[in-house]
């Protein structure tokens, strides 16, 4: 693999981090993180809609016209994730209504929206596809860091198995959309202090 197909999967989990520095895909870090379960699942989604867009967006960029280019990479997410959303209720019936509407927003996530027009429009099938395997990693990657500070906070488990002593009896502000937005800032002061201390080196 070459430095510039490695750069483009490992820039977004650290120095262009879709949540953490472009700060996109934030509803979602907000809405699905009470539990581990239903965010790996947002994560899969993700990673399947993301990967498979960019491809198909990059396959179709020669011959989509300038002036509909976004209705065609819409109209690509759109069937993309109505496919998920049937895959998950004709499968995971349970954990598709925990989930309820967040896994066809993800429609209107910027983060897909926004590889589609920035990356796999201008670039081939094999970049496009590690654009969307990179973005869609470092995306899970603060999501389910999220979820796991909220479960074992809020309810002292993690992927429903009880880890936290007996007498611990969770804090409830993580379980609440207050408590999201903490962990979320917290980790966005990790990280940008930590690429500041880098730039400065």
């Amino acid at each position: 693999m070459t430095n510039k197909y490695r750069q483009v999967i490992t820039d977004p989990l650290s120095d262009n981090n879709p949540i953490t520095i472009q700060v996109l895909g934030i509803c979602s870090a907000l809405a699905v993180t009470v539990k581990m379960e239903t965010s790996a699942v947002m994560c899969l989604s993700v990673l399947a809609v993301l990967c498979c867009s960019n491809v198909i967006v990059s396959i179709l960029r020669n011959i989509t016209p300038s002036k509909i280019r976004m209705i065609v990479e819409m109209t690509v997410i759109a069937t993309l994730v109505i496919l998920c959303d049937q895959i998950l209720q004709a499968y995971f019936f349970d954990i598709s209504k925990q989930l309820s509407v967040f896994v066809g927003l993800i429609i209107t996530n910027c983060i897909v929206m926004g590889r589609a027009e920035a990356f796999a429009m201008q670039n081939p099938p094999s970049a496009s596809l590690l654009d969307g395997l990179g973005n869609a990693l470092g995306y899970s990657m603060i999501l389910l860091l999220v979820a796991s500070a909220r479960e074992i906070l809020g309810s002292g488990a993690w992927f429903g198995i009880h880890i936290m002593p007996k007498a611990y009896i969770g804090n409830g502000l993580a379980l609440l959309a207050p408590g999201a937005f903490i962990i979320i800032g917290l980790i966005i002061w990790v990280q940008r202090t930590m690429i500041k201390k880098f730039e400065e080196d």
